[in-house]
């Protein structure tokens, strides 16, 4: 079957025509219609190397898009919005689950998370019933609903930066054409049918903070458009049904993707996600490379091998930060793109391995490093200062946290249950000039100490900033990060 013409190759013909001779001219006007294209032939018998070079190419573009079906999959088999293990929102299809506090160090479902909000998630089938989601009142409290499509990057502008009203939001599918009921506040579009939302609203580390959040979490509810009534519905989410699990809850992020089940879902996938302008041609390839694999076992075999060769060379070095974004200064890397992917193939596929669902630029940006000051690795056997100068911690309109996480890019459970420093705490100590210095290891720095202490595993680990909401020298990569030293 012929597809349609490429954008790509549209602008190249007008760029031709408008800057070729008129030999280039006669040329352009002779190339095939859109109905005429020549396609890849499944007759064909390539050699295996061939073969692998596609089927490694057909890994890496669609390695996030899996991981997005397979979490949708799993997160979904909820009977009702809750708690998966009591450490996860988690809820059936159409809905979401929202926590009552910060995130457990337990939860295995999502590297990198953070301790600075209260997190919701649900996934939806946008085309099959578009969904309701309700925003209250949230005041000067910072909040963000992301909503990640099924290739990663975010739609639709919903939170504080962008001035959002309370109200109720429809989210619906690139096919939906339905009416819009009276009551809806807006309408949000996704480009592909399968999506989810994952809500952060900031709490800081008081005990009344944490009451004062409830009733507004409360009222952080989604449901499918057919149970839209008008009305505000609540859920206490402080004492709904935990849902039982299987899983241990120990080691490594959850496995999203299979190596071994990659090319039986890759068909799904083209079908599900509509190609980007210029990625025609790559859906013909890898359609041919599924024909090759259906009429031929040994061809079959082969790209699997492939897949779990691709996984193990370049999905799992993308756990380190070296091989993450751009360099942000002072041996920090930052996040490039985030959210809002389009065909940056490398560093969407880098976030789906190491930190997925980060919020796009303006919402959030990132700045990671596994190594300190001289470019040693950290390590938890040492203890590390790093001090934000007198008015230079992350410029920011809404907050900013450190994170420490362990090599596997989760919380090292420890005695303090502190997981991450900033904004939200109300107990840190500044130097007497006005700097702010956090500690970083396994042991104490000093009891004088001890409140500006990030706890660390006896092993190597991470550390990780996040400026929500940033003001300019953020945005435009001016601000860089603190040197990271040795205490001696």
């Amino acid at each position: 079957m012929n597809r349609p013409i490429s954008a790509f190759t549209a602008v190249l013909l007008t760029t031709t025509l408008s800057f070729g001779s008129l030999a280039h001219a006669q040329q352009a006007a002779t190339t095939p219609s859109s109905t005429e294209m020549t396609l890849p032939s499944a007759d064909v018998t390539p050699q295996e190397a061939y073969v692998r070079a596609v089927a490694r190419s057909a890994y890496l573009w669609g390695w996030p898009m899996a991981n997005m079906l397979n979490r949708r999959e799993r997160i979904t088999q909820a009977p009702h919005p809750g708690l998966l293990g009591g450490v996860l929102p988690a809820a059936p299809r159409g809905q979401i689950g929202m926590l009552h506090d910060y995130i457990e160090p337990s939860q295995r479902f999502i590297a990198c998370p953070n301790q600075d909000v209260v997190y919701g998630l649900g996934f939806f089938d946008l085309d099959a019933e578009p969904v309701v989601i309700q925003v209250p009142d949230f005041g000067d409290r910072f909040f963000v609903y992301a909503l990640y499509d099924q290739r990663t990057d975010q739609f639709g502008e919903i939170g504080k930066p962008y001035g959002t009203k309370p109200g109720f939001y429809l989210l619906a599918g690139p096919k939906w054409n339905g009416e819009v009921p009276k009551g809806i506040t807006g309408v949000v579009q996704s480009s592909t049918s399968l999506a989810n939302a994952i809500p952060r609203i900031f709490q800081n580390d008081t005990d009344e903070d944490r009451a004062a959040i409830q009733p507004l979490i409360n009222q952080v509810v989604a449901y499918p458009l057919s149970e839209f009534t008008g009305e505000m519905k609540t859920i206490e989410w402080a004492t709904a049904e935990d849902i039982p699990t299987p899983d241990s809850g120990s080691g490594a992020e959850t496995r999203w993707v299979v190596p071994e089940k990659y090319f039986d879902q890759l068909p799904e996938i083209l079908a599900m996600v509509p190609p980007l302008p210029g990625e025609e041609s790559m859906y013909a390839q890898y359609r041919w490379l599924m024909d090759l694999a259906a009429k031929d076992p040994d061809l079959k075999a082969a790209i699997v091998d492939e897949a779990a060769k691709a996984e193990e060379e370049i999905i799992s070095p993308f756990l380190q930060w070296q091989h993450n974004g751009a360099p942000a200064g002072n041996g920090w890397n930052r996040s490039l793109n985030n959210a809002e992917f389009g065909v940056d193939y490398f560093n969407r596929t880098a976030t789906a391995r190491s930190n997925m669902f980060e919020n796009r630029p303006n919402e959030t940006q990132y700045f990671y490093t596994d190594n300190e000051a001289s470019g040693a690795a950290l390590d938890g056997s040492k203890t590390y200062s790093v001090t934000f100068a007198a008015g230079q911690e992350p410029p920011v309109e809404g907050f900013w946290s450190m994170t420490l996480y362990n090599k596997e890019h989760f919380f090292h459970a420890n005695e303090l249950n502190r997981y991450s420093l900033g904004t939200k705490n109300t107990t840190l100590k500044r130097n007497e000039d006005g700097s702010l210095t956090i500690y970083a290891g396994s042991k104490s720095p000093g009891a004088d100490k001890e409140s500006n202490w990030l706890p660390a595993p006896a092993e190597p680990f991470s550390l990780y900033i996040r400026a929500y909401w940033g003001k300019e020298p953020i945005i435009d990569g001016s601000w860089q990060p603190p040197v990271i030293k040795v205490v001696e």
